[in-house]
């Protein structure tokens, strides 16, 4: 890594593909780290949270150790459902409907994508987000 939250490129390397697949999306950097978007609305950041840098991420995820995190949109309607599996999601304050899921070597890259997926149907418009095959 080479500034505070950097991602791995083996991280980048897994989400870019389910990312750009997506109907007008876009990939651009973050504050920190890096995002993807749909016309001006972010589906996906990823980052590298450093606890003594990034205190609202890592209070949000209760870290007490750097670590790579997920933010994605969800249906209000599924957010419970991913809470109650616990770690690796949790769940930041600071909307309703952003979830966050911390990124590690037991990561399910299948249910990454379905959940990227979700989040940008969430935040497209109805029409792209028609266009999207959420058949899994």
């Amino acid at each position: 890594m080479t500034a505070p939250g950097d991602v791995e490129p083996e991280i980048l390397d897994r989400l870019r593909p389910i990312c750009r697949g997506l109907p007008e999306a876009y990939e651009e950097p973050a504050w920190v780290g890096t995002r993807w978007r749909i016309r001006t609305r972010t589906f996906a950041h990823v980052l590298t949270v450093d606890p003594d840098r990034q205190a609202v991420h890592a209070r949000a995820a209760a870290l007490d150790r750097p670590a790579c995190l997920l933010v994605f949109r969800a249906p209000l309607d599924e957010i419970a459902g991913l809470l109650s599996v616990g770690p690796p999601f949790y769940k930041p304050d600071w909307s309703p409907t952003v979830m966050g899921m911390v990124l590690d070597a037991d990561t399910d890259w299948d249910e990454v994508g379905e959940l990227l997926t979700e989040s940008y149907c969430v935040q497209a418009p109805k029409r792209l987000a028609a266009r999207v095959d959420r058949s899994g």
